[in-house]
């Protein structure tokens, strides 16, 4: 039995992605990240480890021959850039050979330290099942025309600053963009932009054309919803086939409790 290491960060989806992975005869060793939750029984090995020390990471990864690694969950930027301890010789090595820490350069640090352990690093997807969705309204009230006009505005923005390694979501209002997702993460970028716009705002979340989907799958979830509908959002709507929707049944009844139309749509 083939085994895979899944690095797992805050969130439903380790759980979602370890017993997909399990279903398809992986063998599970989870490195449990700070804010990961416990996986119980669908994991077969469980590893505590921190932002800052990687050697015993790759240590464990040798000693439990692991062959794939697969990232689940949400990584904050600042768990790099502010960990309370220096990092080990490895995460250094791993940093140095980064340079900018944007996304992509991170990833290729990764998938080079794999590499060289023999290891491939996975695309995500695989082990979503069903919950990347395709075009269409998840609430029972459709956008209007007015919210129509600012998700498209915001796809085209959003899409551009994910292109650009800033962030994925954008706060529009009346064709106005309120806040720009940076390294603060998309529950404080629609916080402050819905603070700014106030009610009546779209969020918006879209991806790079050339997102890597190995190192993750951006998504809303129930905390997204929560920040929207505090901050007075009459729509919420992610890029079709490329964002998932969290713990989608409950996000669902959430956004039809504050009134908020959900929608995944195609950007342009």
């Amino acid at each position: 039995m083939p085994s895979l290491g899944l690095m797992c960060g805050a969130g439903a989806l380790p759980a979602r992605m370890a017993a997909e992975a399990r279903r398809q005869g992986w063998r599970v060793v989870a490195f449990a990240f700070p804010g990961a939750a416990a996986l119980g029984e669908l994991a077969d090995v469980t590893v505590p480890t921190r932002i800052e020390a990687m050697g015993p990471v790759i240590e464990a990864l040798a000693r439990e021959t692991v062959t794939g690694v697969l990232f689940s969950g949400k990584f904050w930027m600042g768990d790099l850039l502010g960990a309370s301890r220096a990092p080990d010789g490895a995460l250094a090595d791993m940093v140095a050979r980064a340079g900018t820490l944007v996304d992509g350069n991170i990833t290729q640090a990764i998938e080079t330290t794999l590499t060289g352990l023999g290891i491939e690093l996975l695309d995500q997807r695989p082990f979503l099942g069903d919950w990347l969705p395709g075009a269409r309204t998840w609430t029972s009230r459709a956008p209007t025309d007015a919210e129509w006009s600012d998700i498209r505005r915001g796809l085209t923005v959003a899409r551009a600053v994910a292109d650009a390694s800033v962030g994925q979501t954008v706060v529009v209002r009346r064709g106005a963009v309120a806040a720009v997702e940076a390294i603060e993460g998309t529950t404080e970028a629609i916080r402050r932009g819905t603070a700014l716009s106030g009610p009546g705002a779209v969020v918006v979340k879209a991806v790079a054309g050339a997102h890597d989907f190995r190192f993750d799958v951006p998504a809303v979830g129930l905390e997204s919803l929560e920040a929207a509908a505090a901050g007075g959002a009459t729509a919420i709507a992610i890029e079709a086939g490329r964002v998932l929707i969290l713990e989608r049944e409950a996000t669902i009844a959430r956004a039809e409790a504050a009134g908020i139309a959900l929608v995944s749509a195609d950007a342009a």
